[in-house]
């Protein structure tokens, strides 16, 4: 495999690949249905692989397609960075951007500094608030970008762009999880985490108390690392000196969280385009955090302490 893939190739497969049909992606790449049909044959055929399942009219992405798309996002990224290096008339313009502060040490730095890189001319203005908050700002065109969970109630819908693993978690150096009535931090009320957290809690019977309630990460985290409660929490937000509650202590399994991408109504050009194309690729290529929390391994024979009455105490945050 001495010959240098084609980008024009790539950039016509992530077409296919973002589109869902080869009509479509023509159109968005501006080649008739053939030439991209011409394209992707010519790239199976470098590669050794195939990239689509068709069925009829509809496709399907095969793995080894979804591990080409990985490194066709970056090789174009990295051809859209370079251009944009050496080009006197790039973009210019500023952007209103926000996300929660969840998401700001762990996703910020890759999006500002691909983006950054790729458009220096731009300036990015950030804001860290609650998704309820984002969505009025999004609303009423306050903000032009948003990340938000899953848990946004604005009345644009978001666009999907990454799943989290959603965990229990304590401090390593402590036992809070054991105390009867388990002490916990959380968000506030219409947060879908404390709302599945609160809800996994009551399904296996364990009594719980919030004690904290704050839409700010930091004061949850500090509640956690300081062994004062336990929270719960997306990957992305764990930190050094938590431990992730799994089985072994019995704490049941949380349904993955989702992390979306939204724009108000009036945002549009290629400012935005590019802002919203580099998120999607930044999440999707992020990797797990460095020394993130483990779950705790507890041989498998040592017997879990057992599920407090059917009875549980609320405190309303």
């Amino acid at each position: 495999m001495s010959t240098p893939l084609d980008l024009d190739h790539l950039r016509t497969f992530v077409a296919i690949v973002d589109a869902g049909s080869f009509t479509r992606a023509a159109d968005d790449v501006f080649k008739t249905q053939s030439a991209v049909s011409m394209q992707m044959r010519r790239l199976e055929e470098r590669l050794g692989v195939s990239l689509f399942e068709r069925n009829g009219r509809t496709i399907r992405i095969t793995s080894e397609g979804a591990r080409l798309l990985t490194y066709a996002r970056r090789m174009l990224a990295l051809s859209q960075e370079t251009l944009s290096a050496f080009d006197d008339e790039a973009m210019q313009g500023h952007v209103r951007i926000g996300l929660p502060d969840d998401y700001a040490e762990r996703f910020l730095p890759e999006i500002l500094a691909r983006f950054s890189r790729s458009n220096p001319l731009v300036e990015l203005q950030i804001a860290c608030e609650p998704s309820s908050n984002l969505a009025e700002h999004i609303d009423k065109g306050r903000l032009d970008v948003a990340l938000v969970s899953d848990c946004y109630p604005g009345a644009s819908l978001p666009e999907i762009v990454r799943r989290e693993p959603l965990h229990f978690v304590t401090s390593a150096s402590h036992d809070t999880h054991n105390e009867e009535i388990l002490p916990l931090a959380l968000g506030r009320p219409d947060c879908v985490w404390r709302r599945e957290g609160c809800e996994a809690l009551g399904r296996i019977g364990r009594r719980y108390k919030v004690l904290f309630t704050s839409w700010s990460a930091q004061i949850v985290t500090s509640a956690v690392l300081s062994g004062l409660a336990v929270s719960v929490l997306p990957e992305c937000a764990l930190r050094p000196g938590m431990r992730v509650l799994g089985e072994y202590e019995g704490f049941p399994t949380l349904l993955d969280t989702e992390i979306g991408v939204v724009k108000s109504r009036n945002a549009d050009g290629p400012v935005i385009t590019a802002l919203v194309e580099h998120i999607r690729e930044s999440l999707a290529n992020l990797s797990p955090p460095d020394g993130k929390a483990r779950p705790s391994r507890l041989p498998e024979l040592r017997p879990m302490r057992p599920a407090l009455g059917n009875g549980r105490l609320k405190v309303a945050g």
